[in-house]
Protein backbone atom coordinates (compact mmCIF):
# COMPACT_ATOMS: atom_id res chain seq x y z
CA UNK A 1 0.00 0.00 0.00
CA UNK A 2 0.91 3.63 -0.46
CA UNK A 3 1.03 6.33 1.97
CA UNK A 4 -2.77 7.14 1.13
CA UNK A 5 -4.18 3.39 1.59
CA UNK A 6 -2.27 2.81 4.51
CA UNK A 7 -3.25 6.59 6.17
CA UNK A 8 -7.29 5.88 5.22
CA UNK A 9 -6.60 2.16 7.23
CA UNK A 10 -4.83 3.85 9.96
CA UNK A 11 -7.91 6.33 9.76
CA UNK A 12 -10.58 3.86 9.86
CA UNK A 13 -8.34 2.08 12.76
CA UNK A 14 -8.35 4.74 14.61
CA UNK A 15 -12.50 6.08 14.24
CA UNK A 16 -13.42 2.34 15.41
CA UNK A 17 -10.93 2.45 18.36
CA UNK A 18 -11.39 6.00 19.46
CA UNK A 19 -13.65 7.25 17.10
CA UNK A 20 -14.02 10.55 15.44
CA UNK A 21 -13.87 13.04 17.88
CA UNK A 22 -10.73 11.31 19.82
CA UNK A 23 -8.55 10.41 17.35
CA UNK A 24 -5.97 12.40 17.24
CA UNK A 25 -3.46 13.26 14.30
CA UNK A 26 -0.98 11.02 16.39
CA UNK A 27 -2.62 8.42 16.36
CA UNK A 28 -3.40 8.07 13.28
CA UNK A 29 0.17 8.75 11.92
CA UNK A 30 0.97 5.71 14.37
CA UNK A 31 -1.45 3.04 13.17
CA UNK A 32 -0.78 4.24 9.85
CA UNK A 33 3.12 4.03 10.41
CA UNK A 34 3.85 7.51 8.00
CA UNK A 35 4.11 10.78 9.32
CA UNK A 36 2.21 12.97 10.46
CA UNK A 37 2.38 15.53 7.26
CA UNK A 38 1.70 13.45 5.04
CA UNK A 39 -1.81 13.95 6.50
CA UNK A 40 -2.08 17.34 5.13
CA UNK A 41 -0.52 16.31 2.19
CA UNK A 42 -2.74 13.68 1.11
CA UNK A 43 -6.05 14.73 2.81
CA UNK A 44 -5.14 18.23 3.65
CA UNK A 45 -6.53 18.11 7.40
CA UNK A 46 -7.48 15.08 9.86
CA UNK A 47 -11.26 15.87 9.70
CA UNK A 48 -10.60 15.04 5.86
CA UNK A 49 -9.09 11.80 6.00
CA UNK A 50 -11.48 10.20 8.82
CA UNK A 51 -14.11 11.85 7.00
CA UNK A 52 -12.92 9.75 3.57
CA UNK A 53 -12.24 6.66 5.81
CA UNK A 54 -15.65 6.89 7.56
CA UNK A 55 -17.10 7.37 3.98
CA UNK A 56 -15.38 4.03 2.59
CA UNK A 57 -16.26 2.04 5.84
CA UNK A 58 -20.22 2.89 4.87
CA UNK A 59 -19.77 2.25 1.27
CA UNK A 60 -18.43 -1.24 2.81
CA UNK A 61 -21.78 -1.38 4.88
CA UNK A 62 -23.63 -0.55 1.81
CA UNK A 63 -22.26 -3.28 -0.40
CA UNK A 64 -22.43 -5.93 2.67
CA UNK A 65 -25.94 -4.69 2.86
CA UNK A 66 -26.77 -5.62 -0.62
CA UNK A 67 -25.34 -8.52 -0.47
CA UNK A 68 -27.15 -9.30 2.76
CA UNK A 69 -30.78 -8.72 1.19
CA UNK A 70 -29.97 -10.04 -2.02
CA UNK A 71 -29.58 -13.32 -0.63
CA UNK A 72 -32.71 -13.64 1.12
CA UNK A 73 -35.04 -16.44 -0.57
CA UNK A 74 -38.26 -14.49 -2.03
CA UNK A 75 -41.32 -14.10 0.06
CA UNK A 76 -44.81 -13.40 -0.79
CA UNK A 77 -45.79 -12.08 2.38
CA UNK A 78 -44.77 -8.31 2.69
CA UNK A 79 -44.73 -8.22 6.69
CA UNK A 80 -42.58 -11.14 6.21
CA UNK A 81 -40.53 -10.08 3.63
CA UNK A 82 -40.51 -6.73 5.88
CA UNK A 83 -39.06 -8.52 8.94
CA UNK A 84 -36.71 -10.71 7.12
CA UNK A 85 -35.05 -7.84 5.39
CA UNK A 86 -34.74 -5.90 8.78
CA UNK A 87 -33.23 -9.07 10.42
CA UNK A 88 -30.61 -8.53 7.84
CA UNK A 89 -30.15 -5.32 8.55
CA UNK A 90 -29.78 -6.33 12.31
CA UNK A 91 -27.31 -8.34 11.35
CA UNK A 92 -25.21 -6.08 9.08
CA UNK A 93 -24.91 -3.65 11.90
CA UNK A 94 -23.62 -6.41 13.96
CA UNK A 95 -20.75 -7.07 11.69
CA UNK A 96 -20.14 -3.10 11.04
CA UNK A 97 -20.78 -1.91 14.79
CA UNK A 98 -17.60 0.04 14.37
CA UNK A 99 -19.07 2.03 11.05
CA UNK A 100 -22.41 2.64 13.18
CA UNK A 101 -20.19 4.10 16.22
CA UNK A 102 -18.18 6.08 14.21
CA UNK A 103 -21.19 7.49 12.35
CA UNK A 104 -23.13 8.78 15.20
CA UNK A 105 -19.60 10.35 17.17
CA UNK A 106 -19.50 12.29 13.37
CA UNK A 107 -22.58 14.24 13.92
CA UNK A 108 -21.15 16.54 15.98
CA UNK A 109 -18.52 17.73 13.44
CA UNK A 110 -19.46 19.80 10.64
CA UNK A 111 -17.16 18.65 8.07
CA UNK A 112 -18.37 15.05 8.76
CA UNK A 113 -22.13 16.17 8.73
CA UNK A 114 -21.00 18.18 5.57
CA UNK A 115 -20.22 15.03 3.74
CA UNK A 116 -22.84 12.66 5.00
CA UNK A 117 -25.42 15.74 3.99
CA UNK A 118 -23.99 15.04 0.41
CA UNK A 119 -25.22 11.52 -0.22
CA UNK A 120 -28.25 11.39 2.25
CA UNK A 121 -30.12 11.53 -1.19
CA UNK A 122 -27.98 8.83 -2.79
CA UNK A 123 -28.27 6.71 0.62
CA UNK A 124 -32.06 6.86 0.42
CA UNK A 125 -32.61 5.95 -3.00
CA UNK A 126 -29.99 2.90 -2.43
CA UNK A 127 -32.37 1.97 0.60
CA UNK A 128 -35.50 2.12 -1.88
CA UNK A 129 -34.14 0.24 -4.50
CA UNK A 130 -32.38 -2.33 -1.90
CA UNK A 131 -35.58 -2.81 -0.19
CA UNK A 132 -38.64 -2.59 -2.48
CA UNK A 133 -37.07 -2.52 -5.95
CA UNK A 134 -37.53 1.15 -6.44
CA UNK A 135 -36.32 2.51 -9.67
CA UNK A 136 -33.56 5.02 -9.32
CA UNK A 137 -35.51 7.08 -11.86
CA UNK A 138 -38.85 7.01 -9.55
CA UNK A 139 -37.43 10.03 -7.76
CA UNK A 140 -40.72 10.50 -6.05
CA UNK A 141 -41.07 6.98 -4.68
CA UNK A 142 -37.34 6.72 -3.64
CA UNK A 143 -37.33 9.74 -1.53
CA UNK A 144 -40.59 9.00 0.04
CA UNK A 145 -39.33 5.64 0.65
CA UNK A 146 -35.64 6.17 1.24
CA UNK A 147 -36.63 8.90 3.36
CA UNK A 148 -38.57 6.22 5.87
CA UNK A 149 -36.29 3.24 5.69
CA UNK A 150 -33.28 6.03 6.22
CA UNK A 151 -35.22 6.78 9.49
CA UNK A 152 -35.55 3.36 10.63
CA UNK A 153 -32.25 2.70 9.88
CA UNK A 154 -30.86 5.50 11.82
CA UNK A 155 -33.27 5.05 14.87
CA UNK A 156 -32.66 0.70 15.02
CA UNK A 157 -28.56 1.71 14.45
CA UNK A 158 -28.88 3.82 17.50
CA UNK A 159 -31.33 1.36 20.00
CA UNK A 160 -28.63 -1.45 18.77
CA UNK A 161 -25.73 0.74 19.31
CA UNK A 162 -26.84 1.68 23.09
CA UNK A 163 -28.90 -1.89 23.71
CA UNK A 164 -27.77 -4.66 21.40
CA UNK A 165 -30.11 -7.08 23.14
CA UNK A 166 -33.27 -5.14 23.34
CA UNK A 167 -32.57 -3.72 20.15
CA UNK A 168 -35.77 -3.91 17.44
CA UNK A 169 -36.00 -7.14 15.40
CA UNK A 170 -37.40 -7.78 11.98
CA UNK A 171 -40.76 -9.31 13.48
CA UNK A 172 -40.88 -6.40 15.90
CA UNK A 173 -40.89 -3.46 13.28
CA UNK A 174 -43.27 -5.10 10.59
CA UNK A 175 -45.76 -6.03 13.74
CA UNK A 176 -45.29 -1.94 14.93
CA UNK A 177 -46.33 -1.13 10.76
CA UNK A 178 -49.43 -3.44 11.35
CA UNK A 179 -50.89 -1.77 14.08
CA UNK A 180 -50.18 1.61 12.18
CA UNK A 181 -51.89 0.21 9.61
CA UNK A 182 -54.71 -1.53 10.91
CA UNK A 183 -55.45 -0.31 14.13
CA UNK A 184 -58.49 -2.94 14.55
CA UNK A 185 -55.58 -5.23 15.70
Amino acid sequence: MGNREDLLAGARRCLFDKGYARTTVRDIATAAGVSMAAIGYHFGTKEALLTEALAEATREWGTDLEHALTRLPDETDPWQRFADRWDAVLATLAAHRGVWSATFDALAHPEARARLAENLDEARSGLARLFDGVAETDTAAARSLGTLYQALLTGVAAQYLIDPESAPTGSDLAEALRRITDPTR
